[in-house]
């Protein structure tokens, strides 16, 4: 009998820790809209200025109602965004696409987007970060490179009217100049 009681016992609250535990995780979840980025931050490298990055945020509403972003503010006009104008369901992802011109650019860069929404926690913010480079100065850093399309001499060579022997590469030419 007192087995019998025990394992009453035993099983009510088990029964009871169970229902305690369920509200608790539907409590992780934010009650109205909540906007949750897989990134906030895109570190784009280097660019060579003039030149532009595309970058997608994208992002899921973890709340109980659905999401709705308003606008979004960014902190120059050098980029400009996109962003999914349709409500997002709680569970769904949307995307905001920044597209950022680095004309007038140079050195370090931290271009942020502000996020204005319907979201619980109110607004939020993601960046691209990288460095414009100077268009000669990335020029300067690149690997030269020579693509030969014709067999026309490229330059007139004047050595007293001596004959110039040269080797490039493989390949020995031999000049007489007049």
């Amino acid at each position: 009998m007192k087995k019998s009681l025990l394992l009453a016992l035993s099983l009510t609250a088990a029964a009871y820790t169970a229902q305690a535990q369920a509200p608790a995780a539907k409590a992780a979840t934010t009650a109205g809209p909540a906007i949750t980025f897989e990134e906030v931050k895109y570190d784009f490298g280097s660019v060579v200025q003039g030149g532009t990055v595309d970058h997608t945020f994208k992002f899921k509403n973890t709340g109980t109602a659905p999401l709705v972003i308003s606008n979004i503010g960014v902190s120059c006009g050098c980029t400009t965004p996109e962003w999914t104008k349709a409500p997002v369901a709680p569970g769904k992802t949307g995307t905001i696409a920044a597209h950022f011109n680095s004309t007038g650019k140079m050195g370090m860069q931290n271009k942020v987007l502000t996020i204005e929404s319907n979201a619980a926690a109110g607004s939020a913010t993601v960046s691209l970060v990288g460095e414009v480079k100077e268009a000669s100065t990335a020029a300067a850093n690149a690997t030269p490179s020579m693509t030969v399309t014709d067999t026309t001499p490229m330059a007139t060579m004047k050595d007293n009217g001596k004959k110039v022997k040269e080797k490039s590469g493989d390949t020995k030419l031999k000049t007489k100049v007049k």
